[in-house]
């Protein structure tokens, strides 16, 4: 095949978007593509997205304008604010911050703050995950790099299976469950010592909950991470191997 038709063929699949077992492409779509170049994003984290994908990854992960969605520990709103101007005046935005993340870091509470005041469609959350409801008939569930915090010493040995039976209720029936996180081995103690988790963990877990798992994306795998660094450490950091699942609430 000709350097120019291969061009074409990879242009081609790109545009046309698959999901499936390690492999998920998709064009991004205009609402998206808008959200991006959103003016009231910091510029910090415009300058993150070569790295972190989002375009394509909200692509696959299906959010469209009018969708009602929950950013589930939202950091310092990276995500936040792009759902929000993806889903539009017609959608919602429902922003969640535990509230150990913000004893933890009180700043964490001046982020929530500021992103609900400049977006009007979010709604912040900062229960402590013990208090944790969520509003219902939600499209989708997004979480990045936060899935194996819930596995973290200070909290229950039930957190997961909670906070995953919480999404699975808010979740409108054929709504998605999107996971992100840095790919790590598996053993006890790995997400306090590394911050990383075990993917097949995560599907375990997930599905247990009643999940059916939809696909994976390689979108952020990168082959060079050996899984051994704590994600800090600044000879990953930023350049971890990181996993992406979705999972959907069963229409039946």
């Amino acid at each position: 095949m000709s350097r120019r038709h291969f061009l074409a063929a990879a242009v081609a699949a790109l545009s046309i978007g698959a999901v499936g077992a390690g492999v998920a492409y998709a064009a991004v779509p205009p609402a998206i593509s808008a959200a991006l170049a959103d003016k009231g994003r910091p510029e910090a984290e415009v300058k993150r997205d070569a790295a972190r994908h989002p375009g394509e990854l909200l692509a696959w992960a299906g959010v469209k304008p009018g969708d009602r969605v929950a950013d589930f520990i939202m950091g310092g709103g990276y995500f936040t604010r792009i759902l929000s101007a993806t889903v539009g005046p017609k959608g919602h935005v429902y922003a969640y911050q535990p509230a150990e993340f913000i004893k933890f870091r009180a700043a964490y509470a001046d982020e929530q703050k500021a992103v609900a005041g400049a977006y009007p469609n979010v709604t912040p959350i900062s229960s402590p995950f013990s208090e944790l409801k969520l509003p219902e008939k939600l499209d989708l569930v997004l979480t990045v790099q936060n899935y194996h915090d819930l596995h973290l010493k200070p909290f229950p040995a039930d957190n997961a299976a909670r906070m995953n039976a919480e999404i699975y209720r808010a979740l409108k029936p054929g709504g998605a469950f999107v996971v992100v996180d840095h790919v790590g081995p598996a053993g006890e103690g790995v997400p306090d010592k590394l911050h990383r988790i075990d993917p097949a963990q995560v599907r375990k877990e997930v599905e247990a909950a009643g999940f059916k798992y939809a696909g994976s994306s390689d979108l952020l795998k990168d082959a060079a991470d050996a899984h051994t660094a704590n994600v800090f450490d600044p000879s990953i950091r930023g350049k971890t191997d990181q996993f992406a699942m979705k999972f959907v609430k069963p229409k039946g």
